[in-house]
């Protein structure tokens, strides 16, 4: 009975933490506003690091090699959900307890605010923005799509027709099609942009509850399945599924995804204290051993991966933002 207390979590389902962290560096920077939930990084042309604070009710931006902060005041009650930076350097942001989505001059600092032109979309949740300089969004809530055609600055809405579909996560594929998650139903979706026609794909299990989602290079749909606590894998020309299922089983959360220059797939599983990275090789249906966030992460929410630098930066409710070098990637491939 002896050996019990280490055989506990193999008969839970979950993976125990490695003996020794293997060689995934990851440095975090505490964030100077307590307990404000920072997420949602976004890397900015100049290399600094935009975030929100989204129970702050701010938004924010890191310069990596000082360590400075910079605050920029928001209407009170916008509570931010998701920043990104466009080419200019100006900063978009989901308003999500006002129904807007804000922008912030990069150089000057002004704020100008686009409000939903449906009161129904009170609560846009995540951005992308698209080659032509386009903002598609996701409304989790109000159970719509949206895209802002940034010259007129005029905002088309697409309504979910699933009750409660909860669209979260979205990406683009190299046509600029949007594909998104419904976190509240077991589907993925298309919106065609010349016509806005909206297509789901069902997943096969019922249970499925797809949160984050990415794409890689082949154009298969790569999500977090929060609750059968895996990977799934779709192929847009098929339909056709797969699952993975993470290193910490049916109960390990995935919550925070983006894939990587490689074609990686990475993860956090927000069902472990400490949260833990981990990298999927779609290539050889293998993980990468686990990383533990070294604050702990509390939950780790959203993550984005920079080429330019070969890192993947993240937000956690531990009140850091922090930051995965690939560049020292050791991790091995069990």
């Amino acid at each position: 009975m002896r050996h019990l207390p280490a055989l506990l979590p193999l008969l839970l389902g979950v993976s125990p933490l490695p003996a020794q962290q293997p060689a995934l560096p990851i440095q975090e920077w505490k964030v100077p506003w307590a307990e404000s939930r920072p997420r949602d990084p976004a890397v900015a042309p100049d290399g600094r690091i935009w975030f929100v604070g989204q129970v702050g009710n701010y938004v924010a931006r890191l310069e990596p090699g000082s360590g400075h902060f910079e605050k920029f005041v928001i209407p009170e009650g916008t509570n931010p959900h998701n920043v990104i930076v466009d080419r200019a350097g100006n900063a978009w942001f989901a308003g999500n307890a006002n129904g807007t989505i804000g922008r912030i001059d990069g150089k000057t600092g002004k704020l100008t605010s686009l409000p939903m032109p449906d009161p129904a979309a009170k609560d846009p949740h995540t951005l992308i923005q698209d080659r032509a300089g386009d903002i598609w969004f996701t409304v989790q809530g109000g159970n719509f799509v949206g895209r802002v055609t940034v010259a007129s600055s005029k905002i088309a809405l697409v309504r979910i027709p699933t009750p409660n579909a909860r669209p979260y996560g979205i990406v683009l594929d190299r046509n600029d099609h949007p594909w998104f998650d419904l976190f509240g139903t077991n589907a993925i979706g298309t919106i065609d942009p010349a016509s806005m026609a909206l297509r789901l794909y069902p997943l096969p299990s019922p249970k499925s509850r797809p949160r984050r989602i990415a794409i890689t290079s082949d154009g298969i749909i790569s999500f977090g399945d929060y609750t059968e606590g895996s990977i799934g894998r779709l192929d847009p020309k098929t339909g056709a599924v797969k699952a993975y299922l993470a290193p910490g089983g049916r109960g390990s959360l995935p919550y925070a995804m983006t894939s990587d220059g490689s074609d990686r797939l990475w993860i956090v599983e927000t069902g472990t204290q400490p949260n833990r990275l981990v990298g999927f090789d779609p290539k050889t249906e293998k993980f990468l051993d686990p990383v533990a966030i070294p604050s702990g992460g509390g939950t780790v929410r959203s993550m984005v991966f920079d080429p330019k630098t070969n890192v993947i930066w993240f937000g956690t409710d531990a009140n850091t933002i922090g930051r995965a070098d690939l560049n020292r990637l050791t991790v091995p491939i069990p």
